[in-house]
């Protein structure tokens, strides 16, 4: 599941690259939401494009609330549902049925700018298992595109969940407990995922059809992601790291 992801471009250039302007809401005009490794688990705020103002961007907290929860009880709600991932992803398969979802998906959808995302490979080492950290990132550089949607609770609290689907191959064997990619949106797709004509098979159609693993590369990376006294926030945790209990090529 994709539970982190470095996002280090900054305002101006995330305008200039989808043509859209910001809005900061609350936060100070010119804040970034900068990091080189933003985990989900400490609800950052991130920007994100959003159907019903698609040609802006808006600060918003990761870790989607229901719309019928209220939003003054986020820490509440977020540590009673951490078995469940506390919002962060929601499984694609159930975003029509879900009452989590359902009233979201036609008319709030999203997109989740980010440099690339990390997730976990399961490697063996002395006959235990052990968690060895990827990073993700598209081959030429550009950003990743992904694919979200938004709720906006009673009390008018706006955040958000990234959508997941089945492992594609390359996912199957770099994610292979949880065997789940998050969904990312070809740059051809952008516009329409925000369309509000959309009907539940285009939506389908869109999660099935994204981005191929051909325009991704992964590798491992230092354990230090998974430090918790801040040792992840740093600009070479995306090294590149060798494992000798790990033989994956990409």
């Amino acid at each position: 599941m994709c539970y982190g992801a470095r996002v280090t471009k900054k305002a101006k250039e995330l305008e200039q690259y989808y043509k859209i302007d910001a809005i900061y809401g609350d936060l100070e005009e010119g804040t970034e939401l900068s990091y080189n490794y933003a985990n989900g688990f400490a609800h950052p705020y991130l920007w994100i494009i959003p159907q019903q103002k698609s040609k802006h961007m808006i600060p918003v907290m990761w870790g989607l609330i229901p719309s019928y929860e209220t939003g003054a009880d986020a820490g509440t709600y977020y540590k009673k549902n951490i078995p469940y991932g506390s919002g962060l992803n929601a499984r694609s398969e159930k975003i029509f049925e879900s009452n989590n979802y359902k009233n979201s998906v036609f008319t709030k959808r999203c997109i989740i700018p980010v440099d690339g995302f990390y997730e976990p490979h399961t490697a063996k080492k002395n006959g235990k298992d052990f968690k060895v950290p990827f990073y993700f990132h598209r081959k030429d550089e550009n950003l990743v595109h992904l694919a979200g949607i938004y709720a906006i609770t009673k009390d008018k609290m706006v955040t958000f969940t990234i959508l997941t689907k089945e492992a594609t191959p390359l996912f199957a064997k770099i994610h292979n407990k949880k065997s789940r990619r998050p969904v990312i949106l070809k740059d051809s797709d952008i516009d329409f995922w925000l369309s509000d004509a959309l009907t539940e098979n285009d939506i389908s159609n869109l999660i099935q059809n994204d981005l191929s693993d051909e325009f991704l590369k992964a590798y491992p990376i230092s354990k230090d992601l998974y430090k918790r006294n801040g040792e992840a926030d740093r600009d070479d945790i995306i090294k590149p790291v060798v494992y000798d209990e790990v033989e994956i090529e990409n």
